[in-house]
C-alpha cells in the first residue's frame, strides 16, 4: 500500500518521495482511505479551496485576519502548514462565536472558523464529499451538491398524491449545537482509514469557542459556519436515513429537518414514537416536542411550503409573513428616502423571494401579494406628501379629478384606508407602478 511505501522507500530524498505520494494518492481508487491527507495536501485541492474561500469571502475568525490577507500568509507558512497537515499534528484555532436572529425571533448562533481553518476544511470537504455521495440517501437534499430544496419539496408533494396524506414531521432539537463527538467520529471511522485526518476533524469538532475574551470548552456539537460542519452532519444522519429506508418509509430529509409520510394518523404516531427512540439511543440526538408533529399534510410547512388540501404547492404562512415583514420595513415613512429608492430596494428583495418560491402552484396567492405590496407603497408615497395640499397636488397631477383629490386630501381617514379608494388607485396604478419598475411576483414566477 501506499502508506507502507512511504515508509520503506530509502532511495528517493524526502521532497521527491513526498510529492510522489502526493500525486500517486490524487489518482488512487476512492476505495483507498489511508492516506488521504495527501490527496488532502496535493498543490490542486488546496489551491481550489483557497480559490473557494477567498470567493465566499465572509467575516475574520478569532486572530482578525481577513480574506484579502490570507494569501500572503500562507505565502510565508505553506510548507510548515502542509508539514503539519501530513504528520496530523494540525490544530484548529477556536471559533468565534456570532449570533444571527432566527424568523421566530430567537437567536441561531455561528462558530467563525479563522480563514486558514476554513481553507483547511474546505480542502478536507472537497476530497470527502466524492466519497460519501455515492453511499448517502436518494431522500436526503440539504448541503448535497445538484440537489436542493426545490426537488425535496417535489417529492413530498409525489408521496402526497400517491395517498400518504399524513406527515410525521421532526424537528431534531438544536441539532448543530448536540451532535456527540464520539458518536460522529465512531461514524467517520468506518469509513475514514487515515487516523491523521480523524484526529485534524476532531480538533476542528473540540476547537473551542470564543466569546467576550474566554474561551469555552465543547464536548459536543459541529458549530454553523464552517465549511465542514453540513457534510458532517449529513454522515451522522446518514443513518437515520438508512433507518428510514429499511423499514420503508417514505420520507424527505433536508439538514436536520426531516418529514415522513404514511396514510394514517395512528401509524404516523407509531413511526414518530419508534424514531424518537432510535434517535435517542442509537446518535444521542433528541427530537424538539414543540416543533414535531403528526398531522394532515396541510397543516405543516416544510422549506417554506405548504402542501395544500388540493395537494398543489402553496405558500406556508410563515414564509408570507415573513415576506410582509420585508415590505413593512422598507415602506417605514422613518426611512426618508424617496419611492423610487423603496422600489429599486424592494426589487432586490423580492426577486431572490420568488426565485426561491417559483414552485407555487397558487396564482391568486401571487397575485394578492402583488396587490397588497402595491397597497403599501400607495400608503408610502401618501404619507411622503404628508398635509392636504401636497396630496391633491399629486393627485391632480397624475389625473384625478380636482373635486376627488380634495376629497382625499382633506379626509381624516387613516392611510392604509384612503390606499384602497378609488382615486388613489387611479393616481397610482398598477400600470403606474410597473412604469417605475416594481416587479410583479405573479408575473415573475411565470418566466
Amino acid at each position: 500500500m501506499l502508506c507502507q511505501e512511504r515508509k520503506g522507500n530509502q532511495r528517493m530524498n524526502p521532497e521527491e518521495l513526498k510529492e510522489q505520494q502526493i500525486q500517486k494518492a490524487v489518482f488512487e481508487n476512492d476505495s483507498l482511505t489511508s492516506c488521504l491527507m495527501e490527496r488532502i495536501c496535493s498543490r490542486g485541492n488546496l489551491n481550489q479551496a483557497y480559490k473557494r474561500v477567498k470567493a465566499n469571502k465572509g467575516s475574520p475568525g478569532i486572530d482578525g485576519m481577513r480574506v484579502e490577507a490570507m494569501g500572503e500568509f500562507i505565502a510565508e507558512h505553506k510548507e510548515a502548514l502542509i508539514q503539519s497537515l501530513l504528520e496530523g499534528s494540525y490544530r484548529a484555532q477556536a471559533v468565534k462565536r456570532v449570533e444571527i436572529p432566527k424568523p421566530d425571533g430567537s437567536k441561531r448562533q455561528l462558530g467563525i472558523p479563522t480563514v486558514i481553518d476554513r481553507v483547511i476544511q474546505q480542502a478536507i470537504l472537497q476530497v470527502l464529499q466524492p466519497l460519501y455521495e455515492r453511499e448517502f440517501s436518494n431522500s436526503s437534499y440539504g448541503f448535497r451538491p445538484g440537489r436542493r430544496a426545490h426537488q425535496a419539496v417535489k417529492r413530498a408533494q409525489g408521496y402526497v398524491q400517491a395517498g400518504n396524506g399524513i406527515v410525521v414531521d421532526i424537528d431534531l432539537e438544536k441539532f448543530f449545537d448536540r451532535v456527540n463527538h464520539d458518536v460522529l467520529m465512531s461514524r467517520l471511522g468506518k469509513r475514514i482509514e487515515d487516523r491523521r485526518l480523524l484526529k485534524i476533524i476532531r480538533s476542528f469538532l473540540e476547537a473551542g469557542i470564543m466569546e467576550g475574551g474566554v474561551c469555552i470548552e465543547r464536548h459536543e456539537g459541529t458549530p454553523q459556519g464552517g465549511p465542514l460542519s453540513p457534510l458532517l452532519s449529513n454522515i451522522l444522519l446518514d443513518e437515520l436515513d438508512k433507518e428510514l429506508e429499511k423499514r420503508g418509509h417514505k420520507f424527505c430529509r433536508y439538514a436536520d429537518d426531516c418529514n415522513i409520510y404514511v396514510k394514517s394518523q395512528k401509524a404516523g404516531e407509531r413511526v414518530l414514537s419508534s424514531i424518537k427512540q432510535f434517535l435517542e439511543k442509537r446518535l444521542r440526538l433528541r427530537i424538539n416536542g414543540a416543533k414535531s408533529a403528526v398531522s394532515e399534510v396541510w397543516k405543516r410547512q416544510f422549506l417554506g411550503f405548504k402542501i395544500q388540501r388540493n395537494k398543489k404547492i402553496g405558500i406556508s404562512e410563515k414564509s408570507e409573513k415573513r415576506l410582509k415583514d420585508m415590505v413593512r420595513q422598507l415602506t417605514k415613512r422613518s426611512r426618508g428616502v424617496n419611492l423610487t429608492k423603496v422600489i429599486e430596494d424592494l426589487n432586490q428583495k423580492l426577486l431572490g423571494w420568488i426565485n426561491y418560491f417559483k414552485l407555487v402552484e397558487t396564482p391568486k396567492r401571487l397575485k394578492d401579494l402583488d396587490s397588497w405590496i402595491r397597497r403599501k407603497l400607495r400608503c408610502y408615497r401618501l404619507k411622503q406628501r404628508k398635509r392636504c395640499y401636497p396630496i391633491v397636488k399629486f393627485l391632480i397631477a397624475q389625473g384625478v379629478a380636482s373635486k376627488n383629490a380634495w376629497n382625499i386630501g382633506k379626509s381624516s381617514r387613516g392611510w392604509w384606508r384612503l390606499s384602497q379608494t378609488g382615486a388613489v388607485n387611479t393616481a397610482m396604478s398598477n400600470a403606474w407602478f410597473e412604469e417605475l419598475g416594481l416587479i410583479s411576483l405573479w408575473k415573475e414566477s411565470n418566466r
